[in-house]
């Protein structure tokens, strides 16, 4: 018979993403996400901490390897490893509009859309700075963000409409992220 789905712990997760993931660039992101959601679960789903930051790990499983198939080929890949479907619709539902019509329901699940493209932003502004993350504002993202120049390949519609879903203003939200980066 078939096994159980189950929810993987952050730790197993990211066993199960370097089956599919060998580049450093990508395992650092599937982490850093991973990090913020937890962060925010912290306040606001507190117990699940651990199923927000598995999400985070594993949202972009089938990227490098089927990028033109991004959040089609997740489904597959995470059913393959018995993972529970709670998973997998929040994996799916980060692709919402883009390659995906599945529609973040969950709280979890809108932070994750809304939070995936900003870390990428935020990233591309720390590697600017001299100093790195530490004594970085959520003035100087914002000021980035406004650039549609700079770090062009993050979607600035994606950021602000995750922000209305969770019914927040991008500089709040851009404030919140860059605190969970920080800890």
């Amino acid at each position: 018979g078939k096994r159980m789905s189950y929810i993987p712990t952050p730790e197993e997760a990211l066993e199960i993403l370097k089956k599919y993931n060998t580049k450093d660039f990508h395992i650092q992101h599937a982490q850093t996400v991973s990090k913020v959601l937890g962060h925010f679960a912290r306040e606001h789903d507190p117990g699940r901490e651990d199923f927000w930051k598995t999400v985070g790990i594993l949202h972009d499983i089938d990227f490098e390897l089927y990028p033109e198939e991004h959040c089609v080929k997740a489904p597959e890949i995470l059913r393959e490893h018995d993972i529970d479907e709670e998973v997998i619709h929040a994996v799916v539902s980060h692709g919402y509009g883009i390659c995906s019509q599945v529609e973040p329901v969950h709280y979890m699940e809108k932070v994750l859309y809304a939070v995936d493209e900003l870390t990428g932003l935020i990233g591309a502004v720390v590697l600017m700075r001299p100093t790195g993350m530490s004594d970085m504002t959520a003035k100087s993202v914002m000021k980035k963000f406004k650039t549609p120049s700079f770090a062009a390949g993050c979607s600035r519609e994606v950021i602000t409409r995750g922000a209305e879903m969770l019914g927040m203003d991008v500089s709040e939200l851009v404030t919140k992220t860059l605190e969970a980066m920080k800890s």
